[in-house]
C-alpha cells in the first residue's frame, strides 16, 4: 500500500470515531457511507471500492456501539418486505387466473358436449349445387 492509500484509510477511521462520537466537522452527521466519506475528505466511491472493509467496519461499530439498525440497511428491509408483499399478490393474482382459466376451459367443454349431434352440419334442403349433376 503506498502512502495516499494509507492516509485516506487513517482519515477514514478518525471520521468514524468523530461520527461514534457525535462530533462531526465536515458533514451532517449521519451516521452512513456518504457521511463517513464526506467526513474523511474521500471520494465516496473511494470508499466503496478502495475501502469497502472500513465501510463494513463502520457499520459494525455502527450496530454495536449505537445499538442502531444503519440507515442503508433498515432501508433495503423496508425494501424486502415491500417486494415479498409485491411477490404474494403476484402470485395470488396468477393462482387466480390459472382458476378463471380451468374454469373458462372446463365451461367450453360442457357447451361443445351439449350442442346437438349434426347442429353444425348445413340442412341438406337448403343446398343448391352449383354445376348441374353430370348425367
Amino acid at each position: 500500500m503506498n502512502q495516499q492509500h494509507m492516509d485516506e484509510r487513517a482519515r477514514i477511521r478518525e471520521a468514524m470515531d468523530r461520527l461514534l462520537a457525535g462530533q462531526p466537522t465536515c458533514s451532517n452527521g449521519s451516521l452512513t457511507a456518504v457521511a463517513l466519506a464526506a467526513e474523511a475528505g474521500v471520494h465516496r466511491m473511494a470508499l466503496q471500492k478502495r475501502h469497502a472493509d472500513l465501510k463494513e467496519e463502520f457499520y459494525a461499530r455502527v450496530r454495536a456501539e449505537t445499538h442502531q439498525t444503519p440507515e442503508v440497511e433498515a432501508r433495503l428491509r423496508k425494501e424486502v418486505v415491500r417486494l415479498k408483499q409485491a411477490l404474494k399478490d403476484s402470485r395470488t393474482a396468477e393462482a387466480k387466473s390459472r382458476h378463471r382459466a380451468e374454469q373458462m376451459a372446463l365451461a367450453a367443454a360442457v357447451l361443445i358436449l351439449r350442442k346437438p349431434a349434426g347442429e353444425d352440419q348445413p340442412d341438406p334442403g337448403n343446398v343448391v349445387p352449383i354445376r348441374p349433376p353430370v348425367g
